[in-house]
């Protein structure tokens, strides 16, 4: 008799409530993504340009604070407080938007959401390596990585519904509704058990920090943010289509469907890096992601935009939760937060100089000179990780 696998049978409670807990609050911020840089543009009348400064503060934003709250929360030996205020400061930031008058309150609404996405994120992140080995680490994060890309999914898919029964005119509103799962994300994050660990005798040494992080983090940490600096907002993304034809109705759809194929082969993906050594997997990511930037480059119709945003999907299922996985090998468990803050805050911090730049060059030289220098970039960055990983120099060290 033939036994049927359950592959999600042996996933810890902690991981399925965060799951949830993403899925809601990825819900409410992708129904409200993919419209902000019309909302930006058409409702609130701000220049191209400040689209690039208002997502790269808002991710730049997100990232500068994982290094301070991951340091801080295994200095308190603690991740959950920091991961419920997290989830409930991105729902006062989406009241924030909603209420918005110009654009430069809804870069503060922006700022709030993305401070309590930073605040929370490594202490998340370490919740979920806490409940895993590095024999499974990659799969249960590309679980994690799909419940949150299946929010990413159903929020477009409602912002569609939205402008279908209230059009584009009524933007704002499609804001308010996002507040809703916000809410709910915060109520579903509360119920997650937290192991706190022993008190530490007095007389004990100093956790591990920054100093005792192994070569080959920050070797892993220069080769992605390298990539990083040519990975600008996805804003852009959604400009370009705009920018080679497409609807309203259909950027968004492309962006559903570029979310689909994230979730979906996250799992796998996060799989695959359990079996293969992490930094191959990325680096497949990072060629992927060279192709779509390039033939958005090249792009001169919208139906190589419909080719383009599934791919997009692709790259980031074989990077995201991956590098989270990898980061979460290299350190030591008692570090693990603040080596996940560190790296998330260095390259998210290049997340504005990349949208600046992008911002800068599609004014000056057209949409073909931001994608064509994300190309390079990434190029270049996934020719320096696989020659790390082939001389041996991303190995990550013997602990838990």
């Amino acid at each position: 008799m033939c036994r049927v696998r359950r592959p999600f049978r042996s996933i810890p409670r902690t991981a399925w409530l965060l799951g949830l807990t993403s899925l809601f609050a990825d819900l409410s911020s992708e129904l409200v993504y993919p419209l902000i840089p019309i909302f930006l543009t058409a409702t609130l009348g701000a220049p191209v340009a400040a689209v690039g400064l208002v997502e790269g503060v808002a991710e730049a934003t997100a990232y500068a604070t994982r290094p301070l709250a991951g340091r801080w929360s295994d200095a308190a030996g603690a991740r959950k407080p920091f991961v419920v205020a997290g989830y409930g400061l991105a729902a006062v930031g989406k009241a924030l938007l909603f209420a918005a008058p110009a654009w430069g309150v809804a870069l503060a609404g922006r700022a709030v959401d993305r401070f309590g996405k930073g605040i929370r994120t490594p202490p998340r992140d370490a919740l979920l390596a806490d409940v895993t080995t590095a024999a499974d680490r990659g799969r249960i994060f590309g679980f994690h990585r799909a419940f949150d890309t299946l929010g990413a999914v159903i929020g477009p898919l409602a912002a569609l519904a939205f402008l279908a029964i209230a059009g584009e005119e009524h933007l704002r509103w499609a804001i308010g509704v996002a507040i809703v799962p916000a809410v709910i994300s915060v109520a579903v994050v509360a119920r997650i058990p937290e192991r706190r660990p022993a008190r530490r005798p007095a007389d004990a040494p100093p956790a591990p920090g920054i100093r005792q992080l192994p070569a080959a983090y920050w070797l892993f940490l220069a080769a992605s943010g390298l990539f990083m600096l040519g990975n600008s907002s996805d804003a852009f993304l959604i400009l370009r289509g705009k920018d080679l034809g497409m609807a309203t109705t259909a950027v968004v759809f492309a962006y559903v469907l570029y979310n689909a194929v994230y979730a979906l082969l996250s799992y796998p993906a996060g799989s695959l890096s359990d079996r293969l050594p992490r930094p191959a997997v990325i680096v497949g990511g990072y060629l992927v992601f060279a192709a779509v930037y390039l033939g958005f480059a090249l792009a001169r119709s919208e139906p190589v935009a419909w080719l383009l945003f599934p791919l997009y999907g692709a790259y980031i299922a074989a990077t995201e939760g991956v590098t989270k996985a990898f980061v979460a090998d290299l350190a030591p468990a008692a570090a693990r937060t603040t080596a996940l803050g560190l790296f998330q805050g260095v390259t998210g911090g290049l997340v504005l100089v990349a949208s600046l730049l992008a911002g800068i060059l599609w004014d000056a030289f057209g949409p073909s000179a931001t994608f064509g220098f994300g190309a390079a970039a990434a190029l270049l960055a996934a020719l320096l990780t696989a020659a790390l990983l082939a001389t041996g120099r991303l190995r990550p060290p013997a602990h838990p």
